[in-house]
């Protein structure tokens, strides 16, 4: 990725987060706008009327043709689950946010995780709504700059098996991290018994 794509994406996100601030800016004209704007990129799943009426929040961030989907897809995502850029215990993909989730939801997250891995490419839009969906009910938050990331991967028309492959290992890999102070607890050596002699 060039730079300058690379902050392209990086203002788009940015500019979705705004959004959010934006609700609850005290600034009433900036809050009902960024009211209508989440409004509309939610609608944008609703059919191609309603995507038409999200490119006005998405073109003029120019997101480059092989991934201007993927963008309004993202879009759509924050819009069904906005959240301030700093989480409280943000994890760097969708893998550890479904982690998360996993340590309060026991083996429905693990169930509905696996299904997300295991997805083509058609069916994988659907079920990442749905999995932000139930990320927002639990208030668990989600790094869209990394998912922007990872969906140009698995979704960009320049896909690559082996490129998708490495991000669904690494959304796996975070799932099943422990967390931070198990981690800890479980890099130490054990005790070693003493040996009969």
């Amino acid at each position: 990725m060039t730079d300058a794509l690379g902050d392209r994406r990086r203002r788009f996100v940015s500019y979705l987060y705004g959004l959010h601030n934006g609700l609850g800016s005290g600034n009433t004209k900036r809050a009902s706008e960024s009211r209508q704007a989440l409004a509309r990129l939610r609608r944008m799943f609703s059919g191609p009327r309603q995507e038409a009426e999200a490119y006005e929040y998405v073109f003029p961030h120019d997101p480059p043709q092989s991934e201007q989907e993927v963008w309004l897809l993202v879009g759509g995502l924050f819009a069904l689950h906005p959240q301030s850029r700093r989480g409280p215990t943000r994890r760097s993909s969708l893998g550890g946010s479904m982690g998360e989730l996993e340590a309060t939801r026991g083996s429905a997250a693990t169930r509905r995780f696996t299904q997300l891995l295991g997805r083509d490419r058609d069916a994988l839009a659907h079920h990442l709504r749905q999995t932000l969906r139930l990320l927002a009910a639990n208030e668990i938050s989600v790094d869209f700059d990394q998912l922007l990331q990872d969906l140009v991967v698995l979704l960009g028309d320049r896909y690559r098996e082996d490129e998708a492959h490495r991000v669904r290992l690494r959304w796996a890999r975070e799932f099943h991290r422990p967390p931070t102070s198990q981690a800890a607890r479980t890099d130490e050596p054990a005790e070693q018994s003493p040996v009969d002699v």
